[in-house]
């Protein structure tokens, strides 16, 4: 039995737009319902979010029942990280701050077993095997993993060519937030130098042959992405989205009338 096929990896590769959600709250329950309400995949985020290998954990056996893939941001591209993550059963992962084709040689190294990488041989133990169930996943493996590596980062931004280039990196993704800031544009990545730069980025990606990947949090950007190529686009985050319709709930509650 070999391992299972990425469906998430397969779609991309068709050129199909899979839309998906952030998911930041280290909750099973949030992921759960996330993972039926229509997501193409959902992306349990460790860089920024309060994740441990164990709620991760909990939250891919929550997603399992539901027809969102999962997706995981690490929080940093350490090959023990990343064995760990795919250990868990994994096969989509995303890399923060790659700047250089060199950063992007090792984590796809990292994602990958001899004969095209360095990863770990312990997955009979875990769950991306079902400890022990699947047992070609060794040797099936590497076809079924994604990497995407995120450009957040100016001199990202000048490495992109080979950076896009580099065997086993599936994908590139932007993070506009972090890439302004680098830029010495902080919390502006819509002026118009940042916003120079990510299409540089995409057309650069896409001439790669490569998957382009970013994360809005405006419905009117969203259609706009995808014009300029995305097809792994972020329609927001969990912790947004819960915050806001507590506010306007809140919002609605009768008040007292001033004595």
């Amino acid at each position: 039995m070999p391992a299972p096929t990425n469906q998430l990896k397969a779609a991309l590769l068709r050129g199909e737009v899979q839309s998906g959600l952030w998911l930041a709250q280290a909750s099973a329950t949030v992921a759960e319902i996330a993972g039926q309400s229509g997501f193409d995949w959902c992306l349990i985020d460790a860089e920024h979010g309060p994740n441990t290998l164990t709620t991760i954990r909990a939250q891919l056996q929550a997603l399992a029942g539901t027809p969102a893939q999962p997706v995981v941001r690490v929080p940093v591209g350490e090959d023990w990280v990343l064995k760990q993550v795919l250990d868990l059963g994994v096969q989509t992962v995303v890399v923060p701050m790659v700047n250089t084709a060199e950063q992007a040689a090792q984590v796809a190294a990292a994602v990958r077993y001899p004969g095209q990488g360095v990863r770990g041989m312990g997955a009979v133990l875990s769950r991306a095997t079902r400890y022990g169930e699947i047992v070609d996943y060794v040797s099936s493996a590497n076809d079924e993993i994604c990497l995407f590596v995120q450009v957040e980062s100016a001199e990202a931004v000048r490495q992109i060519d080979a950076i896009a280039a580099t065997p086993g990196v599936d994908g590139i993704f932007v993070g506009p937030a972090d890439l302004s800031a680098d830029m010495g544009f902080v919390g502006a990545p819509d002026a118009a130098p940042v916003q120079e730069a990510i299409a540089h980025v995409y057309a650069r990606t896409k001439a790669a042959g490569k998957i382009i990947g970013t994360i809005m949090f405006d419905e009117a950007a969203f259609a706009p992405q995808v014009a300029q190529g995305v097809t792994f686009l972020g329609l927001g985050g969990d912790s947004i989205l819960i915050a806001r319709a507590f506010r306007a709930l809140a919002a609605q509650a009768p008040k007292n009338d001033a004595p």
